[in-house]
């Protein structure tokens, strides 16, 4: 029945890692066996019948509930983002000003604001003009209209990035996998001129060719800076400019539950208080003989 085996599940890595466990246990190493298996079952399950594999769920540090942004990691990203996303994607949503004690200094992002032309005006004759930019301005866009960018890109927009780890199901787990997951496309799968086989994108093909590659940009702080770092660097700033207020709000959430666990506990010591003359009571009745 062909509708049968559309619906068998294919586990992407999972069947070799399977036979690596059973190679592992009959040459007696029960330990990288067991280690393999545990790895085998974190894949994620995807039918045969769909067009894309979904993500694997990752361990990210920053969603804890006592855990923050690392800010070193944001300012990688933020390099990242400058240096190959921002050729062809906008963060519309984010100023300069907003980086400031997040990935850099007022100092030097004053400087990097400078770096770009910005159209202001009307001057005192009517006309617009360039000036350098400041931290008031938003980070620059690559193209100046959307027309100007659809040109560019084959007849396709790039998307905003402000807001894509919330505007993908599994933002981080789904933007991570995209941009480390381009590979040759299968035996049987033509590609269009123009378009790369990615197996996390819906249908397999996109018009995006591969953004990161190892060495691709040089980190300050000296981190090596492969695909897979500049991948997890330049998700944590995403997730960063799509909830920028995270970190404030889990500390007002620490705030706001002690408020709500002092005040249920002075509550119930005051119901108690209050209630207790009439809990501790004792009611006798008596019949009307013995009132005499």
């Amino acid at each position: 029945n062909s509708e049968a085996s559309n619906r068998q599940p294919l586990i992407p890595c999972s069947v070799g890692l399977t036979m690596a466990t059973r190679a592992l246990l009959k040459k007696g190493n029960a330990a990288a066996a067991a280690a393999a298996a545990a790895v085998s079952t974190a894949t994620a399950v995807t039918f045969m019948s769909e067009d894309v594999v979904h993500p694997l769920e990752l361990p990210w540090e920053h969603l804890g509930l006592f855990s923050s942004y690392d800010h070193a990691a944001l300012r990688r990203g933020f390099q990242v983002y400058r240096q190959v996303c921002a050729t062809c994607h906008s963060v519309e949503g984010i100023h300069w000003r907003e980086l400031v004690g997040v990935t850099h200094t007022a100092k030097e992002l004053n400087e990097l604001a400078a770096e770009a032309d910005y159209v202001d005006g009307p001057n005192d004759d009517g006309e617009m003009f360039e000036r350098p930019g400041k931290l008031t301005d938003p980070l620059p866009k690559p193209y100046e209209n959307v027309e100007q960018g659809r040109a560019a890109n084959g007849g396709a927009m790039p998307p905003d990035l402000t807001l894509m780890v919330k505007a993908r199901h599994s933002g981080q787990d789904y933007l991570f996998s995209l941009l480390t997951g381009y590979i040759d496309p299968p035996a049987g799968k033509p590609m269009l001129p123009g378009l790369y086989y990615n197996p996390y994108f819906p249908g397999g093909a996109i018009s995006m060719p591969p953004p990161l590659s190892d060495g691709g940009v040089e980190y300050d702080d000296g981190t090596e800076a492969t695909i897979s770092q500049q991948a997890k660097d330049v998700v944590q700033f995403l997730n960063w400019t799509s909830e920028p207020e995270a970190n404030e709000r889990k500390k007002n959430a620490m705030v706001y539950m002690f408020v709500v666990g002092f005040t249920a506990m002075a509550s119930g010591y005051y119901k108690r208080f209050k209630w207790s003359p009439l809990k501790t009571r004792n009611i006798s009745y008596l019949k009307p003989e013995q009132l005499k």
